[in-house]
């Protein structure tokens, strides 16, 4: 059964969705309230919003959440390697595709998937930034991710 909660967060409300299991819930998307309609509630998703409390209180910097697979395989290729982004630190999209072994041709794609991540925060898509290191598209508005990418302290004074 899907169940929905909305919490609180410096960057207004979010909204998590999951799929009750037997081991509790599977994380199936994680966004900004708006993005998708759903009755919320909170309580199966204790864990869930413990752990995005740590992160904005600064005491977690990497989640332990189960989730669910979806995408495409490409997408799902692309998700991976944002999980693998560091906290407190970026990469380009020009990085990324190269550690992906994606040709220059492919970049748009890849940029596709990343805006695609169902997954705000737990899979770090607002850590891809341009090479100039513009603040480039994030599904929940740039300032938001500036924000998270202050408060993890992946920013120099100069950007933000």
């Amino acid at each position: 059964m899907t169940v929905h909660a909305t919490i609180g967060s410096p960057l207004g409300d979010l909204l998590l969705a999951g799929e009750e299991t037997e081991d509790g819930i599977s994380l199936t998307s994680l966004s900004m309230t708006g993005q998708r309609n759903a009755r919320p509630d909170a309580a199966p998703f204790a864990e869930i919003i413990r752990q995005v409390e740590g992160y904005f209180a600064g005491e977690l910097t990497r989640f332990d959440i189960p989730f669910t697979s979806s995408g495409t395989e490409f997408q799902r290729r692309v998700w991976q390697a944002l999980e693998e982004i560091p906290y407190g630190t970026t990469t380009t999209y020009g990085a990324l595709a190269k550690q992906l072994g994606l040709p220059r041709d492919r970049i748009q794609a890849l940029g596709a998937a990343i805006g695609a991540n169902p997954l705000l925060l737990v899979r770090p898509c607002h850590r891809v930034i341009g090479a100039d290191g513009s603040m480039r598209g994030y599904a929940g508005g740039v300032e938001r991710k500036v924000w998270l990418l202050s408060h993890e302290g992946a920013l120099q004074p100069a950007l933000i």
